[in-house]
């Protein structure tokens, strides 16, 4: 059903904005919250005259959303993930992550106005879009590092391991060569003849 928006509904759409949804969505949501109305003749001639009357601050509006898209220009946000030898990370990026992000550089973009292009799951640059105004969307890039201190730090506890496992086997090897020492030493006293008591008395 085809729906016009009286306010924002990121993910979906802008104020005056005609957009198709479910029939659920709409009846049981958009509509008794008073985000938007039915797209019928009599909205629609409203709608109209409503954008003839906003005209100007609809330019405002747009004004506002290619300021903003200017000063975000080339941005690169930069996230650090843990990864492993082969450049792979462990973890993901999130729109929220990314509109945390943006709102500490004073850019006010909700998560759902963001798009991830492509699945984040190695070392590099992706490609992300940004909903600013509903005629205007904005790419970045976000630029995903490996952590190295965690690996080296892997590495380390790693080698830590080896060392333990190793010093543990020489000692169960030393453990066990001494448990063959007495076992040798015990078989040999055994299998040495025994001196009778007329043989100490008598000797020849």
């Amino acid at each position: 059903m085809e729906i016009i928006l009286i306010k924002d509904i990121p993910g979906l759409g802008f104020k005056d904005e005609v957009v198709n949804v479910k029939n659920g969505y709409g009846r049981n949501y958009i509509i008794p919250q008073g985000l938007g109305v039915l797209a019928n003749k009599s909205n629609s001639k409203v709608l109209e005259e409503n954008l003839k009357q906003t005209v100007k601050k609809q330019e405002e509006i747009l004004k506002e959303a290619q300021k903003l898209s200017k000063k975000i220009g080339n941005l690169v946000l930069d996230f650090k993930l843990k990864s492993g030898s082969d450049d792979k990370v462990f973890g993901s990026i999130t729109t929220a992550q990314i509109a945390k992000l943006l709102s500490e550089k004073g850019i006010e973009i909700h998560k759902k106005n963001i798009t991830i292009l492509t699945k984040v799951n190695a070392v590099g640059e992706y490609d992300v879009e940004l909903k600013i105004h509903k005629d205007i969307t904005h790419p970045i890039k976000i630029n995903v590092t490996g952590d190295v201190s965690s690996r080296k730090k892997s590495k380390k506890i790693k080698k830590e391991e080896d060392v333990t496992k190793d010093d543990n086997k020489n000692v169960k090897n030393s453990e066990e060569s001494k448990e063959q020492d007495i076992t040798s030493k015990e078989n040999s006293d055994e299998s040495q003849p025994k001196k009778s008591k007329k043989d100490k008395k008598n000797p020849k």
